[in-house]
């Protein structure tokens, strides 16, 4: 108990650390999704973003970029894949990123989450932890449900120090989307935080979502902002992006991914987001402050129907300054979003 007390106190020193530092400066990444390893353990029907033959990235290599984020001066790395927990290294790579001052987060399907497993990440430091959960009952399209992962949700509230979030999804053909609301009861009835993500059609199309669909939104929503839940959902509870997806309608915002916001694929290439590999697709290597200021103020032609929720509230820290004036053959064209790893 007492170990988590002094996790959980040094992580909210950290956060607000790096909440006043992204406020006062703007050419630094807020949060760098990497990619250690696109294999992943399951086939959901929906992803893009996985295969079952691909090799963990090196550590050396994964060490070198975490070195350079580091430089770029990034507030928090967070490994995603693939499925992350298949690279043999991983819990190196998490103290490396501690040891270089960041703040280290893991987007996983949850399947590798045993007490031992949970211990290990304690120990190497990790600072949060999602999981998205798609439906209660696993089906063609999704193996990411509540009924094979709720003993994995019950060890991390017995074991993990780290922060948990759990992600529920609607819209895009779920065929059960009453399954959002059961799946963020249990979440927090767990004590986790809890979020909702609003997901495009197989023909990555927005609509509207059905009443029964809107209900559910409502209340999920009303939920994660509700008294008790403000603090525990400080990130996640950044949703107001949302309001105008439930309806079909486009969002005015200024995206800054390429700047606040990295995606880094296995490959060691900046992206702007999983849904839009191959822009910039310019080496972190070679990425500089300079790329960080162009990026920060080009628009992107795919931010009015963006989805993707952590580029959105990443972006929500300069909402208020730096208007975007960049046109033409600068802007990455639209291409239809997933659902969230």
């Amino acid at each position: 108990m007492k170990m988590a007390v002094l996790a959980t106190a040094s992580r909210k020193a950290r956060s607000a650390r790096e909440l006043v530092r992204g406020l006062a400066h703007q050419a630094h990444p807020l949060l760098v999704q990497i990619i250690p390893i696109r294999r992943c353990n399951i086939d959901c029907g929906y992803c893009n973003e996985y295969d079952k033959v691909s090799a963990p990235v090196p550590a050396g290599i994964m060490m070198r970029r975490i070195d350079k984020l580091a430089v770029l001066g990034t507030s928090v790395v967070a490994f995603s894949g693939g499925e992350p927990m298949l690279h043999p290294d991983l819990d190196d790579l998490i103290r490396h990123i501690r040891r270089r001052g960041m703040m280290a987060g893991l987007i996983t399907n949850g399947y590798f989450l045993v007490p031992r497993r949970i211990e290990e990440l304690n120990r190497a430091g990790l600072d949060f932890l999602q999981i998205s959960i798609d439906n209660v009952e696993p089906d063609e399209v999704s193996k990411k449900s509540l009924r094979l992962l709720d003993k994995k949700l019950q060890h991390l509230n017995e074991h993990a120090t780290f922060d948990v979030n759990i992600n529920s999804v609607l819209g895009g053909g779920i065929k059960n989307p009453e399954d959002a609301r059961t799946i963020n009861n249990r979440a927090r009835e767990l004590g986790f935080s809890t979020s909702i993500g609003i997901i495009h059609d197989g023909t990555g199309h927005l609509k509207p979502l059905g009443p029964i669909e809107r209900k559910v939104y409502d209340e999920v929503s009303a939920a994660i902002n509700g008294p008790w839940q403000v603090v525990k959902n400080l990130y996640s509870g950044i949703s107001s992006f949302q309001d105008n997806l439930v309806e079909g309608r486009p969002n005015d915002w200024r995206c800054r991914a390429g700047a606040r916001y990295l995606y880094v694929c296995e490959d060691g290439l900046v992206h702007y987001c999983s849904q839009q590999r191959g822009y910039p697709a310019a080496p972190l290597e070679t990425y500089t402050i300079d790329d960080i200021r162009r990026e920060l103020l080009t628009p992107k032609s795919c931010a009015p129907f963006c989805t993707v929720g952590c580029v959105h509230r990443v972006s929500t820290m300069d909402f208020w300054r730096s208007p975007q004036h960049r046109v033409g053959a600068e802007l990455a064209p639209p291409v239809a979003e997933r659902r969230p790893s």
